[in-house]
């Protein structure tokens, strides 16, 4: 069942100090993104096993994707969840909150000037940034303390539900006619804060462009792999005090995203072009290298795009519950 509850008043005691406002005082607000914060979190989606009928109430599915050899690749996610920590492998499924007043989510317009893309509007889907190490909490620890680290988001208690969630995926892949077994991915106490979305129109292209960062601290990351039916499965591979911080798109190779005429969405990054043999130097420095022919700019031609094409489906009850808060955030 979808219940997804959206409360913009807030209306607890202990965050009285904010002010309620109507939509005149709203429609005066100028200069300043919108600040997204949620409480009593959880989310939790999949894909069920057929019935006598062949049917599945539940679907969640990324199709479109062919290999190396040209054959159809099929995604099937069995379970997708976002939960408070403890979960124990997605088992037993609780709240997390996403976001703190003083750091939430945000929605932004930014200046591309101050981002390396000139005279232009960026529209900005941001994590709680990261902080000042002598006010964050270490990224890593599920016991860390104010002063201890970059991040905003804290980890749970035993009174306090904390900010880190517990963040795990199953799912099996299909190359043409050969399915693979569940690969389970479980990531615990996890924080994404600093992780971004940021999109632009590229007039010449006539395309949507963008960047893209994702970081994501976690003290456990494990992968396992089980059999189709679950009776069976293989050893846990776990990484400890897991880091990953992946950019995709810059102010020089900006992603592109585009839909094509069947309905697929397109998701390309440009490479950069790789220089002739003998116009770098064996130093790889400019004084050393021609300049007229290491430097040249990337091809545009499509033979030099890196393009992958994709559909999701999504379908049945998604269980996602709690409170979203909305305000203004930012400075004008």
């Amino acid at each position: 069942m979808l219940c997804l509850f959206i409360a913009v008043v807030w209306c607890i005691p202990s965050l009285a100090e904010l002010k309620i406002l109507d939509d005149n005082e709203l429609s005066e607000v100028d200069g300043v993104g919108i600040g997204l914060v949620l409480d009593s979190f959880l989310f939790s989606h999949g894909t069920d096993k057929p019935d006598v009928n062949g049917d599945q109430a539940r679907v969640f599915r990324l199709t479109g994707i062919k290999s190396s050899d040209g054959q159809d690749v099929d995604i099937t996610v069995n379970h997708l969840y976002i939960a408070g920590a403890g979960s124990n492998y997605g088992e037993q499924l609780t709240p997390v909150n996403l976001g703190r007043l003083n750091n939430p989510w945000g929605i932004d317009v930014v200046d591309g000037d101050n981002i390396g893309v000139p005279a232009t509007a960026i529209l900005e889907l941001a994590a709680p940034a990261l902080m000042s190490a002598t006010e964050g909490f270490d990224c890593l620890s599920t016991s860390a303390v104010a002063g201890s680290g970059q991040c905003s988001s804290r980890p749970a208690t035993d009174t306090w539900r904390g900010e880190r969630a517990d963040i795990g995926v199953q799912m099996n892949v299909a190359v043409g006619n050969d399915r693979s077994p569940n690969l389970n991915i479980h990531a615990r106490s996890a924080v994404v804060d600093g992780s971004y979305i940021r999109l632009w129109g590229d007039d010449q292209r006539r395309q949507m462009a963008g960047q893209f960062r994702l970081n994501l601290y976690s003290p456990e990351v494990s992968i396992n792999a089980c059999s189709q039916d679950g009776s069976a499965c293989s050893s846990r591979i776990t990484m400890s005090d897991f880091v990953m911080e992946l950019p995709i798109g810059n102010s020089l190779q900006p992603a592109f995203f585009d839909v094509d005429g069947t309905g697929n969405f397109l998701l390309e990054v440009d490479p950069i072009a790789i220089p002739a043999a003998g116009t770098i130097g064996e130093s790889g420095q400019r004084a050393d290298s021609d300049p007229a022919t290491s430097s040249t700019a990337r091809p545009t031609d499509p033979g030099f795009q890196q393009t992958t094409i994709f559909a999701a489906e999504m379908r049945g009850d998604i269980v996602m519950q709690g409170n979203l808060l909305v305000f203004p955030h930012g400075n004008p």
